[in-house]
Protein backbone atom coordinates (compact mmCIF):
# COMPACT_ATOMS: atom_id res chain seq x y z
CA UNK A 1 0.00 0.00 0.00
CA UNK A 2 1.22 3.50 -0.81
CA UNK A 3 2.50 5.33 2.26
CA UNK A 4 1.68 8.64 0.59
CA UNK A 5 -1.98 7.62 0.45
CA UNK A 6 -2.18 6.30 4.01
CA UNK A 7 -4.06 8.38 6.62
CA UNK A 8 -2.40 10.49 9.27
CA UNK A 9 -3.79 12.20 12.34
CA UNK A 10 -2.86 15.77 13.25
CA UNK A 11 -4.07 16.86 16.65
CA UNK A 12 -7.46 15.17 16.36
CA UNK A 13 -7.93 15.78 12.63
CA UNK A 14 -7.54 12.67 10.48
CA UNK A 15 -6.28 13.33 6.96
CA UNK A 16 -7.13 10.66 4.35
CA UNK A 17 -3.66 10.93 2.82
CA UNK A 18 -0.39 12.83 3.19
CA UNK A 19 -0.66 15.21 0.24
CA UNK A 20 -1.06 18.83 1.31
CA UNK A 21 -2.15 21.78 -0.81
CA UNK A 22 -0.01 24.54 0.72
CA UNK A 23 -1.16 28.15 1.14
CA UNK A 24 -0.63 30.10 -2.09
CA UNK A 25 -1.65 33.76 -2.26
CA UNK A 26 -4.16 34.66 -4.95
CA UNK A 27 -4.15 38.48 -4.73
CA UNK A 28 -7.84 38.49 -5.57
CA UNK A 29 -9.58 39.86 -2.45
CA UNK A 30 -11.28 43.19 -1.90
CA UNK A 31 -10.82 44.96 1.45
CA UNK A 32 -9.62 41.63 2.82
CA UNK A 33 -12.83 39.91 1.75
CA UNK A 34 -13.00 36.74 -0.34
CA UNK A 35 -14.75 36.99 -3.70
CA UNK A 36 -16.08 34.58 -6.33
CA UNK A 37 -12.51 33.80 -7.41
CA UNK A 38 -11.82 32.17 -4.05
CA UNK A 39 -14.90 29.96 -4.26
CA UNK A 40 -13.89 28.85 -7.75
CA UNK A 41 -10.19 28.39 -6.97
CA UNK A 42 -10.52 26.60 -3.65
CA UNK A 43 -13.57 24.71 -4.83
CA UNK A 44 -11.50 23.27 -7.66
CA UNK A 45 -8.63 22.35 -5.33
CA UNK A 46 -11.06 20.70 -2.91
CA UNK A 47 -11.74 18.14 -5.67
CA UNK A 48 -8.01 17.37 -6.03
CA UNK A 49 -8.07 14.41 -3.65
CA UNK A 50 -5.41 15.98 -1.41
CA UNK A 51 -5.53 15.17 2.29
CA UNK A 52 -5.59 18.82 3.40
CA UNK A 53 -6.27 22.12 1.67
CA UNK A 54 -4.64 25.16 3.30
CA UNK A 55 -6.14 28.53 2.38
CA UNK A 56 -3.63 31.25 1.56
CA UNK A 57 -1.94 33.66 3.99
CA UNK A 58 -4.80 35.56 5.61
CA UNK A 59 -3.93 38.79 7.39
CA UNK A 60 -4.89 39.35 11.00
CA UNK A 61 -4.75 43.13 10.52
CA UNK A 62 -5.21 45.36 7.44
CA UNK A 63 -1.58 46.53 7.51
CA UNK A 64 -0.55 42.88 7.75
CA UNK A 65 -1.51 42.17 4.16
CA UNK A 66 1.21 41.65 1.59
CA UNK A 67 -0.80 43.60 -0.96
CA UNK A 68 -4.11 45.49 -0.94
CA UNK A 69 -5.61 42.38 -2.57
CA UNK A 70 -4.86 39.83 0.16
CA UNK A 71 -7.39 37.95 2.23
CA UNK A 72 -7.97 39.11 5.79
CA UNK A 73 -9.75 37.95 8.91
CA UNK A 74 -9.62 41.10 11.01
CA UNK A 75 -13.35 41.86 10.84
CA UNK A 76 -16.73 40.19 10.82
CA UNK A 77 -17.16 41.29 7.20
CA UNK A 78 -14.00 39.37 6.27
CA UNK A 79 -15.27 36.35 8.17
CA UNK A 80 -18.67 36.41 6.47
CA UNK A 81 -17.08 36.52 3.02
CA UNK A 82 -14.75 33.64 3.78
CA UNK A 83 -17.58 31.69 5.40
CA UNK A 84 -19.34 31.62 2.02
CA UNK A 85 -16.26 30.07 0.40
CA UNK A 86 -16.05 27.43 3.12
CA UNK A 87 -19.77 26.69 2.86
CA UNK A 88 -19.55 26.29 -0.92
CA UNK A 89 -16.71 23.80 -0.54
CA UNK A 90 -18.43 21.93 2.28
CA UNK A 91 -21.54 21.46 0.13
CA UNK A 92 -19.60 19.34 -2.36
CA UNK A 93 -16.35 18.18 -0.75
CA UNK A 94 -15.25 16.52 2.49
CA UNK A 95 -11.65 17.72 2.12
CA UNK A 96 -10.36 19.15 5.42
CA UNK A 97 -9.75 22.89 5.22
CA UNK A 98 -6.99 24.73 7.07
CA UNK A 99 -6.30 28.46 7.11
CA UNK A 100 -2.92 30.16 7.35
CA UNK A 101 -2.96 33.28 9.55
CA UNK A 102 -0.29 35.84 8.82
CA UNK A 103 1.15 39.33 9.14
CA UNK A 104 3.40 40.55 6.34
CA UNK A 105 5.51 42.90 8.49
CA UNK A 106 8.07 44.89 6.52
CA UNK A 107 7.20 43.05 3.27
CA UNK A 108 3.69 44.55 3.26
CA UNK A 109 2.19 47.19 0.97
CA UNK A 110 3.37 45.91 -2.41
CA UNK A 111 1.71 45.39 -5.78
CA UNK A 112 0.66 42.02 -7.18
CA UNK A 113 3.59 39.79 -8.18
CA UNK A 114 2.75 39.94 -11.88
CA UNK A 115 2.82 43.73 -11.56
CA UNK A 116 6.37 43.69 -10.24
CA UNK A 117 6.07 43.42 -6.44
CA UNK A 118 6.53 47.20 -6.32
CA UNK A 119 6.30 48.98 -2.98
CA UNK A 120 3.10 51.01 -2.97
CA UNK A 121 2.94 54.58 -1.74
CA UNK A 122 -0.13 55.88 0.09
CA UNK A 123 -1.52 57.48 -3.07
CA UNK A 124 -1.30 54.07 -4.79
CA UNK A 125 -3.20 52.27 -2.03
CA UNK A 126 -0.21 51.47 0.15
CA UNK A 127 0.50 52.00 3.84
CA UNK A 128 3.31 52.15 6.40
CA UNK A 129 4.78 48.67 6.98
CA UNK A 130 5.81 47.59 10.47
CA UNK A 131 8.66 45.39 11.67
CA UNK A 132 10.71 44.44 14.72
CA UNK A 133 13.40 46.96 13.74
CA UNK A 134 13.51 49.92 11.30
CA UNK A 135 15.29 47.90 8.61
CA UNK A 136 13.67 47.80 5.15
CA UNK A 137 13.46 44.62 3.08
CA UNK A 138 14.56 46.52 -0.02
CA UNK A 139 17.38 49.03 0.42
CA UNK A 140 15.54 51.64 -1.62
CA UNK A 141 12.45 51.51 0.60
CA UNK A 142 11.75 53.75 3.56
CA UNK A 143 12.39 52.08 6.91
CA UNK A 144 9.39 50.27 8.39
CA UNK A 145 7.91 51.41 11.68
CA UNK A 146 9.55 49.54 14.58
CA UNK A 147 6.79 48.09 16.72
CA UNK A 148 6.62 49.12 20.36
CA UNK A 149 5.41 46.71 23.02
CA UNK A 150 1.78 47.96 23.16
CA UNK A 151 1.60 47.54 19.37
CA UNK A 152 3.01 44.03 19.67
CA UNK A 153 0.30 43.24 22.20
CA UNK A 154 -2.33 44.49 19.74
CA UNK A 155 -0.99 42.11 17.09
CA UNK A 156 -1.11 39.17 19.50
CA UNK A 157 -4.73 40.07 20.26
CA UNK A 158 -5.42 40.22 16.51
CA UNK A 159 -4.21 36.63 16.14
CA UNK A 160 -6.53 35.60 18.96
CA UNK A 161 -9.53 37.34 17.35
CA UNK A 162 -8.76 35.79 13.96
CA UNK A 163 -8.63 32.33 15.54
CA UNK A 164 -12.08 32.87 17.06
CA UNK A 165 -13.48 33.95 13.68
CA UNK A 166 -11.84 30.99 11.93
CA UNK A 167 -13.45 28.59 14.38
CA UNK A 168 -16.84 30.24 13.91
CA UNK A 169 -16.80 29.72 10.12
CA UNK A 170 -15.87 26.04 10.40
CA UNK A 171 -12.15 25.98 9.60
CA UNK A 172 -10.66 22.56 10.49
CA UNK A 173 -7.10 23.63 11.29
CA UNK A 174 -4.92 26.72 11.59
CA UNK A 175 -1.38 27.35 10.40
CA UNK A 176 0.69 30.18 11.90
CA UNK A 177 2.87 31.78 9.24
CA UNK A 178 6.41 32.18 10.60
CA UNK A 179 8.20 31.93 7.25
CA UNK A 180 9.16 33.75 4.04
CA UNK A 181 10.40 36.95 5.67
CA UNK A 182 7.04 38.07 7.04
CA UNK A 183 6.55 39.58 10.50
CA UNK A 184 7.01 36.56 12.77
CA UNK A 185 9.98 35.36 10.72
CA UNK A 186 11.38 38.89 10.99
CA UNK A 187 11.28 38.56 14.77
CA UNK A 188 12.97 35.15 14.60
CA UNK A 189 15.91 36.14 12.42
CA UNK A 190 18.87 38.15 13.79
CA UNK A 191 19.19 39.76 10.37
CA UNK A 192 15.88 41.63 10.68
CA UNK A 193 15.51 41.70 14.47
CA UNK A 194 18.01 44.05 16.10
CA UNK A 195 15.89 45.00 19.08
CA UNK A 196 17.38 45.61 22.49
CA UNK A 197 14.33 44.63 24.55
CA UNK A 198 12.99 41.19 25.54
CA UNK A 199 11.76 40.61 21.96
CA UNK A 200 15.28 40.78 20.52
CA UNK A 201 18.85 39.68 21.03
CA UNK A 202 19.03 36.11 22.31
CA UNK A 203 17.32 33.21 20.58
CA UNK A 204 14.91 32.90 23.51
CA UNK A 205 13.93 36.53 23.09
CA UNK A 206 13.53 36.26 19.33
CA UNK A 207 11.27 33.24 19.81
CA UNK A 208 9.05 35.18 22.21
CA UNK A 209 6.57 36.84 19.83
CA UNK A 210 6.07 33.81 17.53
CA UNK A 211 5.44 31.66 20.61
CA UNK A 212 3.02 34.23 22.03
CA UNK A 213 1.19 34.36 18.70
CA UNK A 214 0.97 30.55 18.70
CA UNK A 215 -0.39 30.58 22.25
CA UNK A 216 -3.04 33.10 21.14
CA UNK A 217 -4.17 30.79 18.34
CA UNK A 218 -4.10 27.66 20.45
CA UNK A 219 -6.06 29.28 23.31
CA UNK A 220 -8.78 30.60 21.01
CA UNK A 221 -9.25 27.69 18.58
CA UNK A 222 -11.07 24.48 19.58
CA UNK A 223 -8.78 22.08 21.42
CA UNK A 224 -10.00 19.25 19.18
CA UNK A 225 -8.65 21.01 16.09
CA UNK A 226 -4.95 21.27 15.19
CA UNK A 227 -2.76 24.35 15.01
CA UNK A 228 0.50 24.03 13.07
CA UNK A 229 3.32 26.38 12.13
CA UNK A 230 5.05 27.16 8.86
CA UNK A 231 8.74 28.01 9.14
CA UNK A 232 11.60 28.91 6.88
CA UNK A 233 14.18 26.22 7.48
CA UNK A 234 16.95 28.68 6.66
CA UNK A 235 17.43 32.31 5.60
CA UNK A 236 20.21 31.05 3.30
CA UNK A 237 22.27 34.01 4.45
CA UNK A 238 25.36 33.82 6.66
CA UNK A 239 24.48 34.77 10.21
CA UNK A 240 20.75 34.33 9.63
CA UNK A 241 18.04 31.99 10.88
CA UNK A 242 19.11 28.35 10.50
CA UNK A 243 17.85 24.79 10.85
CA UNK A 244 19.31 24.53 14.36
CA UNK A 245 17.23 27.55 15.40
CA UNK A 246 14.15 25.90 13.92
CA UNK A 247 14.79 22.79 15.97
CA UNK A 248 14.82 24.86 19.16
CA UNK A 249 11.66 26.66 17.98
CA UNK A 250 9.91 23.37 17.18
CA UNK A 251 10.82 21.93 20.56
CA UNK A 252 9.20 24.91 22.27
CA UNK A 253 6.15 24.67 20.01
CA UNK A 254 5.75 21.00 20.88
CA UNK A 255 5.41 21.96 24.55
CA UNK A 256 2.53 24.27 23.61
CA UNK A 257 0.54 21.66 21.67
CA UNK A 258 1.69 22.38 18.12
CA UNK A 259 0.28 19.78 15.70
CA UNK A 260 2.91 19.96 12.94
CA UNK A 261 5.74 21.99 11.41
CA UNK A 262 5.58 22.91 7.72
CA UNK A 263 9.17 23.48 6.55
CA UNK A 264 9.68 25.95 3.73
CA UNK A 265 12.65 28.32 3.33
CA UNK A 266 14.05 31.75 2.62
CA UNK A 267 12.22 34.98 1.91
CA UNK A 268 13.84 37.18 4.55
CA UNK A 269 16.71 38.73 2.61
CA UNK A 270 17.43 39.63 -0.98
CA UNK A 271 21.00 38.39 -0.30
CA UNK A 272 19.77 34.80 0.05
CA UNK A 273 21.48 32.09 -1.97
CA UNK A 274 18.87 29.37 -2.46
CA UNK A 275 20.13 25.93 -3.59
CA UNK A 276 17.25 25.29 -5.98
CA UNK A 277 16.68 21.73 -7.09
CA UNK A 278 14.17 18.90 -6.79
CA UNK A 279 13.03 18.64 -3.19
CA UNK A 280 15.67 21.19 -2.18
CA UNK A 281 14.09 21.89 1.23
CA UNK A 282 13.40 18.28 2.19
CA UNK A 283 16.70 17.86 4.04
CA UNK A 284 15.75 20.67 6.41
CA UNK A 285 12.40 19.00 7.08
CA UNK A 286 14.19 15.72 7.76
CA UNK A 287 16.56 17.33 10.26
CA UNK A 288 13.71 18.99 12.15
CA UNK A 289 11.70 15.76 12.14
CA UNK A 290 14.66 13.77 13.48
CA UNK A 291 15.19 16.21 16.35
CA UNK A 292 11.58 16.66 17.46
CA UNK A 293 8.42 14.67 18.12
CA UNK A 294 6.33 16.76 15.73
CA UNK A 295 4.90 15.63 12.40
CA UNK A 296 6.61 17.48 9.57
CA UNK A 297 5.47 18.66 6.13
CA UNK A 298 8.13 18.93 3.42
CA UNK A 299 7.65 21.41 0.58
CA UNK A 300 9.65 22.80 -2.32
CA UNK A 301 9.88 21.46 -5.89
CA UNK A 302 8.15 18.20 -5.00
CA UNK A 303 6.57 17.46 -8.34
CA UNK A 304 6.57 13.69 -9.00
CA UNK A 305 4.48 11.01 -7.30
CA UNK A 306 7.44 8.65 -6.85
CA UNK A 307 9.47 11.49 -5.32
CA UNK A 308 6.66 12.28 -2.85
CA UNK A 309 6.27 8.60 -1.97
CA UNK A 310 10.00 8.27 -1.30
CA UNK A 311 10.01 11.26 1.04
CA UNK A 312 7.37 9.76 3.33
CA UNK A 313 8.54 6.13 3.03
CA UNK A 314 12.11 7.09 3.90
CA UNK A 315 10.92 9.06 6.92
CA UNK A 316 12.28 12.40 5.76
CA UNK A 317 8.84 13.91 6.36
CA UNK A 318 5.37 12.76 7.35
CA UNK A 319 3.58 14.70 4.62
CA UNK A 320 4.43 16.52 1.40
CA UNK A 321 3.04 19.82 0.16
CA UNK A 322 2.59 20.17 -3.60
CA UNK A 323 2.19 23.83 -4.55
CA UNK A 324 2.93 25.11 -8.02
CA UNK A 325 2.63 21.64 -9.50
CA UNK A 326 -0.90 21.54 -8.06
CA UNK A 327 -1.75 24.89 -9.66
CA UNK A 328 -0.53 23.53 -12.99
CA UNK A 329 -2.38 20.24 -12.50
CA UNK A 330 -5.20 20.55 -9.92
CA UNK A 331 -5.77 16.78 -10.17
CA UNK A 332 -2.17 15.94 -9.23
CA UNK A 333 -3.26 13.50 -6.46
CA UNK A 334 -5.43 11.58 -8.95
CA UNK A 335 -2.43 10.96 -11.17
CA UNK A 336 -0.22 10.15 -8.17
CA UNK A 337 -2.77 7.60 -6.95
CA UNK A 338 -2.89 5.99 -10.38
CA UNK A 339 0.91 5.80 -10.55
CA UNK A 340 1.22 4.34 -7.04
CA UNK A 341 -1.69 1.90 -7.23
CA UNK A 342 -3.71 3.77 -4.61
CA UNK A 343 -7.21 5.17 -4.35
CA UNK A 344 -8.25 8.79 -4.03
CA UNK A 345 -11.50 10.58 -3.25
CA UNK A 346 -13.28 12.39 -6.07
CA UNK A 347 -16.85 13.54 -6.72
CA UNK A 348 -18.94 10.85 -8.48
CA UNK A 349 -19.54 13.28 -11.34
CA UNK A 350 -15.90 12.71 -12.29
CA UNK A 351 -15.68 8.95 -11.89
CA UNK A 352 -16.21 8.34 -15.61
CA UNK A 353 -12.94 10.18 -16.30
CA UNK A 354 -10.70 7.42 -14.96
CA UNK A 355 -8.82 5.42 -17.61
CA UNK A 356 -10.04 1.85 -18.08
CA UNK A 357 -6.79 0.53 -16.62
CA UNK A 358 -7.53 2.26 -13.26
CA UNK A 359 -11.02 0.99 -12.45
CA UNK A 360 -10.37 1.21 -8.69
CA UNK A 361 -8.77 4.67 -8.73
CA UNK A 362 -11.67 6.48 -7.07
CA UNK A 363 -12.77 5.23 -3.68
Amino acid sequence: MSKLFSPIELGGLVLPNRIIVPPMCQYAAENGQALAWHSMHYGSLSFSGAGLLIIEATAVRPEGRISPFDLGLWSDACAQALAKVVADIRHHSATPIALQLAHAGRKASVSKPWEGDKTLSADKGGWQPVAPSPLPYKNEDKPPHALNEPEIEEIINAYASAAIRAAAIGIDALELHCAHGYLLHEFLSPISNQRGDHYGGSLANRLRLPLEAFKALRANFPASKPVGVRVSGSDWVDGGWQVEDNIAFAQELAKLGCAYVHVSGGGLSLAQKVPLGAGYQTDMAARIKAATSLPVIAVGLITASEQAEHIVVSGQADMVAVGRAMLYNPRWPWHAAAALGAQVSAPPQYWRSQPRSFKKLFG
